[in-house]
């Protein structure tokens, strides 16, 4: 049964301009009506929750102070947008959120005015907010029109260069810029490095606190000639008390920090920087994750992601399996590496939990090395290391490894380091939709001379090629493997290093062959056995490596059969694309071999099952039968999914 919260103020806002008719303490009351209804959805569709939960108060004075769609509000990363899409017209659709044909789970600028620029990786608002803010000025327009640029930006998002990159430009640039720093002290995993650190000094002391409070505004209210005296009297106790201000070295102006939670202190503030701002300034705002629900604020996450979940207790719906996931191979079968191999070190970048390197920092804590959202610094550090002897093993997901694509060329396949990349979540990802899926690391990686590329077919395969990539020196090489639960096949008692470049044939056959590259494998098979009820009986073979290719395997199939199909769970110009090149190298269609090859098609896919997707994709074991009974000329009945 649906969980509907009794919310008789938010029941009267449709858009953010019902908002600004409300008082101060009809806001305080809409806020709690919102987090009441955010919760209650959560737990119906499962989500990003802490998140937005934490921003709540910050969403409803937002949208209270300023003028959207106009002011353009950009929500970093915007796993915390929740709140804002029912605050903006979105609220009788969010229970399809992340869901086929329903909501994004990130602001999308097709699905509403309200979201200006998408986004679901992180530490890109202030770049974006800096173009708004000097389109407006250069006299650009759009639809709603130009008005203040907002950036909210979380204290993890912040640890990213592109962050300090995009500051420096608008410090530089001078314009009226806003960036709200949403500190939370959490962003997916606890936040490491320096930045945090300077962050919680912010804070921490009680002489900043009441320095904050005694010279609130009084710079400003000096005659002229007393206020440059002043500026360096505050200067010199802020450094005093905090060790400086990072950010008014960049040429922001600085505010905070102020509770984010608190009414009291957000709108005031809100409305004398909509007034009176003239440059760049940022906003310090300390939050909570998961702020108002116990579950979430008690969670190791702050209830970062979940499942559907009981409303009282909190407790999660998750499909029980009996196959491990993809991800819990992987870190077991590295932990146990590293026990033979005290060179093996891993890498990741805030995902510890995700990549399943936790299980790795807690065995080898002087080994492991999360490096915060920072994937280009992860690479290159990954490159050092290499160089210094270690075997990094590099984990992230493969829409993340994208962000450091110039690092794997230019700082790993140019030198021939020997890094390994493991690469999570491989082809379609669920409800993430399109930003998250892992469509193009075949094509981008396989393309780099010397690299050794592979994909696992199933569990068993995987802890293979984590040993095969701990014993090979030769220079970098990765594994992909996909979200969820793998195929349930037995686990090696020992998982042993393949032979580089071979394949393997699971089933002989006649006059078509299927390569399969990747955990495509199982629904290949499935075809086989259709095919076979047919009379058609497919040579099923596993390929392994999209590079180097096993070229006596590729030989052997296409000189024996009428026609040879490969399949994979990547974009055009990845492992079918090799294929087709070097059979054409060698004069291997000149023969009447009939080629075709099956990847994901050229579009982005939205959010739905991983099922659906691949459906959507046509790379099911249906598909797979059509496809040959095509090649082969056989008729077909309709497609059943007519």
């Amino acid at each position: 049964m649906t969980n509907r919260p009794n919310t008789p103020l938010l029941d009267r806002v449709s858009t953010p301009a019902d908002l600004r008719r409300l008082s101060d303490a009809e806001l305080r009351q809409v806020a709690q009506e919102l987090r009441s209804e955010t919760i209650a959805a959560v737990s119906e569709t499962g989500g990003h929750l802490g998140a937005g939960l934490g921003v709540v108060e910050l969403t409803v004075a937002l949208h209270h102070v300023f003028d959207a769609p106009r002011d353009k509000i950009i929500w970093d990363v915007s796993h915390q947008s929740y709140p804002h899409k029912i605050l903006t017209g979105r609220r009788d659709r969010i229970r399809t959120i992340r869901q086929k044909d329903g909501l994004s789970g990130f602001t999308k600028r097709s699905e509403s005015p309200y979201d200006p620029f998408g986004a679901a990786h992180s530490s890109t608002s202030i770049s974006a907010a800096l173009g708004f803010a000097v389109a407006r000025d250069l006299g650009g327009n759009c639809p709603e029109g130009l008005g203040d640029a907002i950036a909210v930006i979380g204290d993890g998002a912040m640890s990213a260069g592109m962050a300090f990159e995009a500051m420096n430009n608008a410090g530089h640039l001078k314009k009226r810029l806003i960036v709200i720093l949403n500190d939370n002290e959490m962003s997916i995993a606890p936040p490491v490095g320096a930045l945090s650190s300077y962050l919680s000094r912010l804070y921490a002391g009680e002489p900043f606190q009441e320095l904050k409070a005694a010279a609130k505004g009084a710079v400003s209210m000096l005659p002229g000639p007393l206020q440059e005296g002043a500026r360096r009297a505050k200067d010199m106790l802020k450094g005093l008390a905090v060790g400086g201000t990072l950010f008014e070295e960049l040429g922001f102006s600085y505010l905070g920090p102020i509770d984010g939670h608190d009414m009291d202190q957000l709108l005031p503030v809100l409305r004398t920087v909509r007034a009176r701002a003239s440059g760049p300034i940022l906003i310090h705002v300390i939050t909570r994750k998961g702020k108002g629900y116990a579950p979430a604020e008690e969670a190791h996450d702050g209830g970062h992601a979940t499942a559907k979940f009981d409303l009282v207790t909190g407790k999660q719906n998750k499909a029980k399996s009996n196959a491990p996931s993809y991800t819990s191979v992987f870190a077991k079968a590295l932990v146990e590496a590293a026990a033979d191999d005290s060179r093996i070190c891993a890498i990741t970048a805030a995902m510890p939990d995700g990549t399943g390197l936790k299980l790795f920092a807690e065995r080898y804590p002087s080994r492991c090395f999360d490096v915060g959202i920072a994937e280009q610094h992860a690479v290159t550090f990954s490159a050092g290391l290499a160089a210094g002897g270690m075997k990094p093993f590099c984990a992230l997901y493969s829409t993340f490894l994208q962000r450091g694509y110039d690092q794997v060329v230019h700082d790993v396949a140019i030198q021939r380091l020997p890094v390994r990349f493991a690469i999570d979540r491989a082809g379609l990802v669920g409800a993430d939709g399109a930003t998250h899926a892992g469509s193009f690391d075949v094509a981008y990686l396989a393309n780099l001379p010397g690299f050794t590329v592979m994909a696992a077919a199933d569990e068993a395969e995987l802890a293979h090629m984590v040993a095969t990539a701990v014993a090979h020196d030769a220079g970098p090489i990765a594994f992909r493997y996909p979200r969820g639960e793998g195929a349930g096949v037995d686990l090696p008692e020992r998982a042993e290093p393949l032979e580089i470049g071979k394949g393997r044939v699971m089933q002989r056959g006649a006059r078509v062959a299927l390569l399969s590259y990747g955990t495509r494998l199982g629904e290949t098979l499935r075809a086989a056995e259709a095919l076979e009820a047919r009379g058609i009986r497919p040579t099923v073979a596993d390929a392994r490596f999209a590079k180097p290719l096993d070229a006596d395997l590729i030989r052997d199939l296409a000189s024996d059969h009428e026609a040879l199909i490969t399949i994979e769970e990547g974009a055009i110009g990845g492992f079918g694309s090799h294929v087709v090149q070097f059979l054409a190298e060698e004069g291997l269609l000149d023969h009447g071999l009939k080629f075709r090859s099956m990847v994901l098609p050229d579009i982005f896919i939205d959010q739905a099952s991983q099922p659906e997707m691949y459906r959507v994709a046509r790379l099911g074991a249906e598909d797979i039968e059509a496809k040959v009974l095509d090649v082969l000329g056989v008729a077909q009945i309709a497609d059943k999914r007519a």
